[in-house]
């Protein structure tokens, strides 16, 4: 009779994850010394824990003393229960011998399980939603029909309770961190691929311009040229922050190839060279003291330096030159970009070197405020630091690094 209930189970809903729920109940420590205790204070040789839905019977936790036949897992037609009973009016039940109880002698459930003294009580969760009960049953006779007994069930049940509404809330913390980082992952790889796949069609772009520049045209197509040209050199430095921020969001890092370079002059001179073409009307002033060689990776400080600069003469007073100042000994390098300009404010400085943070007074600056953020990452894996101090008259940012 009873394997028959085991296998006529209500199917006119979607189902329970049976092994989600068994596994709730058994992350809580306390289930089976609650079971134990259960049997121990009534007599009672068979107690479990039942996820109970207004379709469905399921058996998350069992002790069982006399081979009932019901394990973790194993579903019942809930109509058959007397949790069925439970769930529809949240009532503990209990009675101590179903055969001369006044309610239960007639009852079908006992007389089909076989059992004469049962208790159950319902589980309901912090948020006051039913989750099941808490029961234990004997083919003989117990005393469980006390409000001694019926209190200690309901504590154990509240305690049960607890334990299942925080173990939710974990695991759908526990989901919902894993799709945002399956989403992440997948947005940092799209930016790779995209950024990856627009180097070719833009390097084009450029060797079309540059090949057209050396050819005999009038001012105005050479001026065209020219912006075409500049433009591919920024599109080109967009590209190269959002590739590298797709590395540093998939976990691979920024490499670097550190060597001793004494030509990190000429290295430097070019990137301002090439930012003086897309900022023709600007004046970008050097001093370069570089005493010693410098142990570092002469193309990404140039990418940082690029970075730097392209946000001075981007942000700064147009009027006014840019400063560019290197130094290096024996024991450091460092970089200093000077602009005069406004004061940038000290809530946008707190948030300047994290990703697409530009701040409310660049909104209506180009840029996908991924540079600085990109040198602060070549500042870090090179062992230094990015930092940048912002006063009415001026502003500078420092990157410093060992130089050994």
């Amino acid at each position: 009779m009873l394997q028959q209930k085991l296998n006529s189970i209500n199917v006119t809903e979607e189902k329970l994850d049976i092994a989600k729920e068994v596994a709730i109940i058994n992350r809580i420590p306390i289930v089976n010394t609650l079971l134990e205790l259960m049997c121990e204070f009534t007599g009672m040789r068979f107690a479990f824990i039942a996820r109970v839905t207004k379709t469905q019977w399921l058996a998350c936790a069992v002790k069982d003393e006399i081979n009932f036949g019901v394990l973790p897992g194993s579903e019942l037609v809930l109509e058959s229960t007397i949790c069925h009973e439970v769930e529809s009016h949240h009532q503990v039940v209990a009675f101590d011998e179903a055969s001369t109880d006044p309610q239960f002698f007639c009852h079908p459930t006992p007389k089909a399980y076989g059992f004469e003294s049962y208790i159950s009580v319902p589980i309901i969760l912090p948020d006051n939603s039913f989750y099941g009960t808490l029961c234990a049953l004997d083919p003989k006779s117990a005393v469980v029909n006390t409000p001694k007994i019926i209190g200690m069930f309901i504590m154990f049940a509240d305690l049960v309770a607890q334990h299942v509404g925080n173990g939710k809330k974990l695991l759908e913390t526990e989901q919902s961190l894993n799709q945002e980082k399956e989403t992440s992952e997948l947005r940092d790889q799209f930016i790779a691929v995209l950024g990856h796949d627009l180097r070719n069609p833009v390097g084009a772009i450029r060797n079309s311009a540059q090949f057209l520049l050396r050819m005999p045209v009038d001012e105005r197509t050479s001026r065209f040229l020219h912006i075409i040209q500049n433009s591919t050199y920024r599109i080109t430095a967009l590209i190269d922050n959002v590739l590298d921020f797709a590395k540093s969001r998939l976990g691979d890092g920024l490499l670097i190839s550190r060597n001793t370079t004494n030509d990190l002059e000429n290295v430097l001179l070019q990137v301002i060279n090439e930012l003086r073409v897309i900022w023709p009307d600007r004046i970008v002033n050097t001093q370069f003291e570089l005493n010693d060689a410098v142990n570092c990776d002469p193309i990404r400080i140039a990418q940082l330096l690029s970075n730097i600069l392209g946000n001075a003469l981007s942000h700064g007073d147009a009027s006014l030159p840019v400063k560019v100042l290197a130094v290096s000994n024996q024991n450091e390098f460092k970089i200093c970009v000077y602009n005069k300009g406004a004061k940038i404010p000290e809530d946008i400085i707190d948030r300047l070197f994290l990703p697409f943070s530009r701040g409310n007074a660049e909104r209506n600056k180009e840029g996908l405020g991924l540079g600085l953020f990109i040198s602060s990452e070549i500042a870090k894996a090179h062992g230094g630091s990015i930092s940048v101090t912002s006063t009415d008259d001026e502003t500078c940012f420092t990157c410093l690094f060992s130089n050994s």
